[in-house]
């Protein structure tokens, strides 16, 4: 009785050790194949993850594929920062401050480029028609409070010259409408909803402020990364395949794009127009130039450096 007991403990411990040896790797899933889990917003743009999770059922690859869908950044972000999912396309911004927590995250590639609009109420004629209204961006660790940093710095005009409030993505097309707020910034397709709906009019497009601006990313653990290194190339082969297939904004893209986005199409046509998924490598100087928007702003002291969180030997290798 005494020897069955002492072997129970033991399996159970060996167990445990087990358990604790596989760190940030995947989860096994069917067919020995690890399980890759990546975060996401129902938004414009995640669509190359969209597309990707469609090609690899017609693809044999050396990973399974989970999409795990979020409704705000900062239930993303704690999913992401205690390694419950591997990786995340994710506001890069947020990412940098995880980095800068002492997360171990690494940035593999873009989400998009371009796509970001300010938008703004049909009272508002111009820029400086803002002054002490109500303008909402969905976090203050975000390429969009930057966007609206940088319109209001181009009209002249300081950044507490708006109220600047976090918001939901999904609320502010409501709260624009009921004159809640004057205006506001976020990722797409809610700049497009609004525009189509006519409750709103374009006051400034990303490029027009930033050219190459950095927004999402596609983030992963660096574990993950280290633990899984085939596994994380063909992931990423896959996300660059899929992006070139995304950038194509045909009716197909449209097709997969609506299984997880419920939005109307004209809504979806407008919002892939201002939208880029080609060339997704995260450029250095961009990144630097994000970095010091971060410094100005008083947001980040210390932001962390290029080739400490940009990890650009899996999109480097993709074939």
């Amino acid at each position: 009785m005494k020897v069955k007991k002492f072997l129970l403990m033991a399996i159970f411990f060996l167990a445990i050790l087990l358990l604790s040896a596989c760190g940030q790797s995947a989860s096994s899933g069917s067919e020995g194949k690890p399980t890759i889990k990546i975060g996401y917003l129902p938004i414009t743009h995640a669509v190359p993850l969209y597309m990707q999770k469609e090609m690899l059922k017609k693809t044999e690859k050396s990973f399974n594929l989970e999409l795990v869908q979020f409704s705000s950044w900062p239930n993303l972000m704690d999913a992401l920062n205690t390694g419950r999912i591997d990786g995340a396309s994710s506001l890069i911004t947020v990412a940098m401050r995880a980095k800068e927590q002492g997360i171990d995250l690494k940035a593999v590639a873009l989400g998009h480029r371009d796509g970001n609009v300010l938008v703004g109420s049909k009272d508002i004629k111009g820029v400086s028609d803002l002054k002490g209204e109500t303008f909402a961006i969905p976090h203050k660790f975000s390429t969009h409070n930057i966007l609206l940093y940088a319109m209001l710095k181009q009209a002249g005009m300081n950044y507490k010259d708006v109220n600047a409030v976090e918001m939901a993505p999904a609320e502010m097309p409501a709260a624009l409408s009921q004159g809640r707020i004057a205006g506001y910034v976020v990722a797409e397709p809610f700049g497009a909803q609004s525009v189509v709906l006519g409750n709103a009019k374009v006051l400034h497009q990303s490029e027009e402020l930033w050219q190459d601006s950095v927004d999402c990313a596609l983030i992963l653990q660096g574990d993950f990364i280290e633990n899984n290194k085939d596994a994380a190339q063909d992931f990423v082969d896959s996300y660059v395949k899929a992006g070139s297939k995304a950038e194509a904004k045909d009716e197909h893209v449209k097709e997969i794009s609506s299984k997880y986005m419920e939005v109307d199409k004209e809504v979806m046509d407008l919002s892939l127009k201002w939208i880029s998924y080609d060339n997704l490598k995260i450029n250095k100087d961009a990144y630097e130039q994000l970095s010091q928007y971060l410094i100005e702003m008083g947001l980040l002291e210390n932001p962390p450096a290029y080739d400490e969180f940009v990890d650009n030997t899996l999109i480097n290798k993709a074939k």
